[in-house]
């Protein structure tokens, strides 16, 4: 179902505001050598944007440093990610963000990491937040992981148990040391099963604001072959239905329709846990700065 249609008229022009209020203070995420393509990040994305970097399997800290630099300078909110099971020890731990801290960092995104077997004391965002070290250097501003979809790897058995109970000690932890701290979901492709968590996490109490993830525009295949890799659940289906259209194979998939939905939703629902939007750009920063840029 067409949610979104600029050649509809005034029912299309109010949602398309709605949709651009709701992308207002969007983030954005980086790999240091993606943005080492990139000339300026400056006249790409609005001044102060929120810009996360994405610290995968062979990326070297002095890499990601310099990258945090670089946006520091630029006039952007540098978000480091700090994958717990790739860092061996608390010293490591405290090498690493005393780096990214000179380097103009104030905010992280703490996650356990992809790593099947840990490389050293911690195996969960939890075991360096217990560490103190992030507010011992300064650090305001920390971002967790969601899972709208549930995590297999979290809750082995199914169900939610545990990720609700990583996301309570999350909020209890931030309440306790006054760091500000909102949840960053995975991307999704439909706006029912995120939805329907987030109201399942204020149930539970939650309080923390979420931020929703979504896909920039990417080809189909190439959106299939991350969402596979990076376990999408449920809302899979989406793409399925739409990779059965062959006339739509070749046109970049773009998040609208399902951002759209999400942001009639809080706009009818303004207390909803939702709160922002974080854009994954897997089809290449230049295409989801030019895509944000188009909706506002």
């Amino acid at each position: 179902m067409a949610l979104f249609n600029l050649r509809s008229g005034k029912g299309a022009s109010d949602k398309n505001e709605t949709l651009a209020a709701f992308l207002d203070g969007a983030s954005i995420e980086v790999m240091p050598r993606t943005a080492a393509k990139i000339d300026s990040f400056t006249g790409l994305l609005p001044a102060g944007t929120r810009v996360y970097v994405a610290h995968i399997e062979g990326t070297s800290v002095e890499d990601m440093a310099d990258t945090v630099g670089r946006l520091a300078a630029e006039g952007f909110a540098p978000m480091p990610h700090i994958p717990a099971r790739s860092i061996a020890t608390r010293a490591a731990l405290v090498d690493r963000l005393t780096r990214y801290r000179a380097a103009g960092a104030e905010q992280a995104l703490v996650l356990a990491g992809n790593d099947a077997t840990p490389a050293g004391e911690f195996t969960s965002s939890m075991d360096m937040l217990e560490t103190g070290v992030f507010q011992d250097l300064g650090y305001t501003r920390l971002h967790v992981a969601g899972h709208p979809e549930g995590n297999k790897d979290i809750d082995r058995k199914g169900g939610t148990a545990e990720v609700d109970r990583a996301i309570l000690w999350k909020q209890e932890f931030a309440a306790r040391t006054g760091i500000e701290m909102a949840i960053t979901t995975q991307f999704a492709f439909d706006a029912g099963p995120v939805i329907a968590w987030a109201e399942r996490l204020a149930g539970l109490g939650v309080t923390l604001p979420i931020h929703l993830g979504a896909a920039g525009p990417t080809k189909l295949q190439t959106l299939i072959k991350y969402a596979v890799a990076c376990g999408v659940g449920p809302s899979m289906a989406v793409l399925q239905k739409r990779a059965l259209d062959l006339s739509k194979l070749l046109v970049p998939f773009a998040p609208t329709e399902l951002l759209t939905e999400v942001a009639q939703y809080k706009s009818a629902h303004p207390d909803s846990l939702i709160a922002r939007v974080h854009l994954f750009p897997l089809g290449g920063i230049k295409a989801t700065a030019e895509w944000l840029g188009e909706q506002a």
